[in-house]
């Protein structure tokens, strides 16, 4: 695997998003070498506790901008007018389900966010069972304002309405102190501690039988799945494709071939 390394560090499956010179940006591999690397650290019997994390600067800039929104024409991720919506939601309905592998993995997994998880970098982390911040560290979805849908849906179930609405209608980014505040990970410390905080987490839950781990995550997740959590992500993989073929949503990909997207990303923010 050449975008997600793995390697098991005594009772700790390490896994690591490795495109630093891309601020580990999602391309057309990463999300099935993220759940090839989920399920050797789950199938592993000496793993107690999963430690995701970012190489680099960041933890995750969401999806390849350069790859899906500036480069001309057609892509993986925008089709031509007319658009067919099934072939889009094949393609997201995929990656979504891959991500998931995190929250449907047996073995716990922490995610150590430092930089920034914005956009489908945010969707990779919060399917984590437990999210450590940097204080300092950026997390959100701006694509909610044109280009997008969060399609792990995960805010509502972390949050609650007021402060998903608050995120999605938006798009703003908060810092760690901001999300552990309102729940939305698990805990923010200064960057400088940020480690060994996760190591000592991981190393008080790695000292639980395996099994009694899988059972404690089991009937928490099950909560939320029985509030409909799948019925959501089916809605929201489908409206992530609409937000991308709306009128806007054409405009913005045409803006970004214009002028980069760097450029059509800021101008978008404004």
């Amino acid at each position: 695997m050449e975008r997600v390394r793995y390697e098991r560090d005594g009772s700790l499956g390490r896994i690591t998003l490795n495109r630093p010179d891309k601020l580990n940006a999602i391309d057309d591999d990463l999300p099935t070498e993220l759940a090839a690397a989920v399920e050797e650290a789950d199938a592993d019997a000496a793993v107690r506790v999963i430690v995701l994390s970012g190489a680099g600067k960041a933890f995750c800039s969401g999806y390849d901008l350069e790859r899906y929104a500036e480069a001309p024409g057609p892509n993986p991720g925008v089709q031509e007018m007319p658009w067919d919506p099934v072939i889009d939601y094949r393609l997201m309905n995929r990656n979504t389900q891959l991500f998931m592998s995190l929250w449907r993995s047996l073995t716990p997994v922490i995610c150590k966010v430092h930089g920034f998880a914005v956009a489908g970098g945010s969707d990779i982390a919060l399917c984590a069972d437990l999210v450590v911040m940097a204080e300092d560290a950026r997390i959100g979805y701006p694509p909610s304002r044109v280009w997008g849908c969060p399609t792990t849906a995960m805010w509502v179930y972390r949050v609650g309405m007021e402060q998903a609405k608050r995120m999605l209608f938006t798009g703003d980014t908060i810092d760690g102190v901001e999300a552990a505040r309102i729940g939305l990970v698990a805990e923010a410390v200064p960057a400088a501690d940020l480690d060994e905080r996760v190591e000592r987490i991981a190393a008080r839950i790695a000292g639980v039988p395996a099994n009694q781990l899988a059972m404690m995550k089991l009937m928490v997740n099950q909560a939320y799945e029985s509030m409909g959590l799948a019925q959501t992500q089916r809605l929201a993989t489908f409206f992530d494709g609409v937000a991308r073929h709306s009128p806007e949503g054409v405009a913005f990909k045409q803006r970004a071939e214009e002028v980069g997207w760097k450029r059509a990303v800021a101008e978008r923010d404004a």
